[in-house]
Order: structure tokens, then sequence, then C-alpha cells
């Protein structure tokens, strides 16, 4: 669901791009190429600073937003999501918060007030806040990083646990690579892609459904 904030700012999503029908975007967000945004994501910016003013939410190109994740702007404050990366399933995002190229969130995580350097790998269920990690670290499940000082006993990313990171390798597809054609596919009567160059979305046109033949479970809104 794509949807207005009370500023009136809309989402730009790219035309590669693929949304959820049971995703919400609202306010001033970019998404860019191939992009894969996931099913009950919420991706939210719609709170101002004391001028008024606001930063967007961005997700870089070949990024993955997966199942249930939150990402939200605090008072303005922006959100970037680097190129490559992922975020697994229900993490949280909170603005400001600036996420490298080829990062990898585990489950559950929470970042807020943050930045998380390029190639950083942040295992499931781990608080980050307040603190800058430098690329290439490796954040285990359960850590509770809350200071720079925190850091000081942090490890770096190892080959082991190199294949959690976003890099694509040969024959490894992009994030969103396919995905039209296979919404394309899924396509019955009454259906058909959002008249939108915002995004892949999928809506339900009643008026042109047999009688008796139902809807889908999770129609989009254009509004």
């Amino acid at each position: 669901m794509i949807r207005r904030n009370p500023d009136g700012d809309t989402p730009r999503v790219h035309e590669t791009a693929f949304v959820d029908p049971t995703a919400i975007l609202c306010g001033k967000i970019i998404v860019e190429a191939n992009v894969f945004i996931g099913p009950y994501a919420v991706i939210r910016a719609d709170e101002v600073n004391g001028e008024s003013e606001m930063e967007p939410i961005v997700i870089g190109a070949d990024s993955n937003i997966q199942d249930g994740v939150v990402i939200h702007c605090k008072s303005g404050g922006g959100v970037t999501i680097g190129c490559g990366s992922s975020i697994a399933h229900r993490s949280i995002v909170h603005g400001p918060c600036v996420v490298g190229d080829h990062v990898f969130v585990g489950f559950n995580s929470v970042l807020f007030n943050c930045s998380v350097g390029d190639g950083s790998v942040v295992r499931h269920n781990s608080v980050i806040e307040g603190c800058d990690v430098p690329p290439g670290f490796y954040i285990p499940s359960t850590a509770n990083i809350r200071s720079n000082q925190d850091l000081e006993t942090i490890e770096r990313v190892t080959p082991d646990n190199q294949q959690l990171l976003g890099k694509r390798g040969a024959g490894q597809p992009r994030a969103g690579e396919g995905l039209q054609a296979d919404a394309q596919r899924v396509l019955t009567d009454g259906q058909r892609p959002i008249d939108c160059p915002m995004a892949l979305l999928l809506r339900t046109d009643m008026k042109n459904r047999p009688p008796g033949s139902g809807s889908p479970a999770s129609p989009i809104a254009t509004a």
C-alpha cells in the first residue's frame, strides 16, 4: 500500500522494485532498482523536525527488506539502507540511522541512532544504539551495543560468515530480478499491475471481476 504522509510526500519506487501487496510505504521514501520489500513490512517517513523538515528513507539498489520489518524516521531524521543489503524478518531500523552497502541485519534486531559500516554482519536479536559500527564488523547474536566503547570487543567479519552478506556471486540473482515476470504470471481475471511507474504492485479491480468470483486476500489500495 502506497500512502502519502500528512505533508503530501508520496513514496517513489523504481519500476524494477517489488513491493508485496501487504507492505505499507508511507511518505518521503525512495526505493531504488531491484529492491524487494516483503510481506507486512512497514516503511514510514512521516515525522518532521522543529523546522518542519524531513529527511527521506532511502532503500538502495539490490537490497531486500524482509517480512515484518519496520523502518521509521524520528523527528525528521533520515534512514539510508545501502546497496545489496539484507534486513531480515521483523527487524527494526529507526532513524536517524545509516546502514552501509552489503550489510546483513539478522532476525528481530534493532538499530537506532547509529551507523553500520559496509560489509558488516549483525546477527539476530541484537541491539545497536548510539554508536558507529565500522566496516566489516561482526555483531554476534543477542549483542547489546550502546556506545563506541562497546565495539572494542567486537570481531571482524571472517570468511565463515561472509555468506550472510548481500554481495552477489556468479549466478546469484538480484534482489528483485525475475519478480516482475513472476508477478505477471500470477495475475488472474480482475487483477492487473497498477498504472503507476512508482512500483510493481497488484490491485483488485472489482468492477471487472465476474459475480461470485471473490477477491484476493490482501488487495492493494491505490490512494
